[in-house]
C-alpha cells in the first residue's frame, strides 16, 4: 500500500486509537492531538506521492507517533530541567529589577535599626550572629572561633535573631 489516499484513510480510521495511544506518553490529550497531527504529515506526504511502499501501514503509523511522543517528552523533560537549573542560578546572572534611591534609604535605614539592635545584645551573641549571618561563617566555624559547642554557638546565633526580630517588630508597629 503506497497511496497518499490510503494513507490517510488509515489515519483518519484509527485517528482517536492513536491519540489514546500517544497520551499516556505525552501527558497531555493537546499534545497528544500535536504529535498525532505531525505523524500525519509524515506518514501521507503533501507531495501527493508516498515515498515508498509500506507492508503494514499501521504499524509503520503507530511507530510514527511512538516515536514523535517520545521525542516530545525527552523535549519537555530538557526544558523543564533547564528552567529548574536556571532558577538556582547565582542571584547575580537572574536578571533583578532595578533599585530606586527609595529602596536604597529604606535598606541603609534597616541596617542602622539592625546594627543598633545588635548593640543591645550580649556580646558573645553578637559576635556569633555577625559570624554566622554577616561573615558566611558556618556554626561549626562559630564555635570554633567562639570555642563553644555547636549547640551553643547554635543557640547564640538564634537568640540574637529573635531579639533583632521583635525589636524590629515593636518599632514597625
Amino acid at each position: 500500500m503506497s497511496s497518499t489516499n490510503e494513507r490517510a484513510e488509515i489515519f483518519i480510521q484509527h485517528r482517536a486509537a492513536l491519540v489514546n495511544f500517544a497520551l499516556p506518553i505525552v501527558g497531555d490529550r493537546a499534545r497528544a492531538e500535536d504529535v498525532v497531527q505531525e505523524a500525519f504529515l509524515r506518514f501521507a506526504p503533501s507531495n501527493g506521492a508516498a515515498a515508498h511502499p509500506i507492508k503494514e501501514p499501521l504499524f509503520y503509523l503507530y511507530r510514527i507517533v511512538r516515536n514523535l511522543a517520545y521525542d516530545v517528552t525527552r523535549k519537555r523533560a530538557t526544558e523543564t530541567r533547564y528552567s529548574q537549573d536556571y532558577s538556582r542560578s547565582a542571584f547575580w546572572i537572574v536578571p533583578q529589577e532595578p533599585r530606586t534611591p527609595e529602596d536604597d534609604l529604606f535598606l541603609r535605614e534597616d541596617i542602622e535599626r539592625i546594627d543598633a539592635i545588635l548593640e543591645t545584645v550580649p556580646a558573645r551573641a553578637r559576635e556569633a550572629v555577625k559570624m554566622h549571618r554577616i561573615a558566611g561563617y558556618t556554626l561549626e566555624e562559630v564555635a570554633e572561633q567562639l570555642d563553644v559547642s555547636v549547640n551553643t554557638a547554635h543557640r547564640l546565633v538564634r537568640e540574637a535573631l529573635v531579639e533583632i526580630a521583635v525589636a524590629l517588630a515593636s518599632t514597625d508597629a
